[in-house]
């Protein structure tokens, strides 16, 4: 019984752990003119796509958290919480906070 608890505990401090992990490539882009149509747009109508906890994690829209009157969405829960700790931390990672 005793062994069955251990594997358990560890299976469950694993999961949490290893929560959000980055992933290796980026999301992926309809085409290379979109791209130069994004990135000559003011960056304050700039739609946000990327976590900003976890940088380079594409956005879950069901995880989100409204912050001054403005989405923010994140990849994961863990991403959400850790953002609530500390927003501000963040504003610079967000398009709908560029100045």
């Amino acid at each position: 019984m005793r062994t069955i608890l251990s594997a358990v505990f560890m299976i469950t401090v694993l999961f949490f752990v290893n929560g959000c992990k980055k992933q290796s490539s980026p999301p992926p882009t309809s085409s290379p003119a979109a791209n130069s149509v994004t990135q000559t747009q003011p960056a304050a109508s700039a739609e946000q796509t990327i976590c900003p906890v976890m940088t380079g994690n594409p956005i879950d829209k069901n995880v989100f958290v409204e912050y001054k009157g403005k989405k923010v969405y994140f990849c994961c829960t863990q991403c959400k919480a850790e953002f609530e700790k500390n927003p501000e931390k963040y504003l610079s990672k967000l398009p709908q906070f560029a100045k």
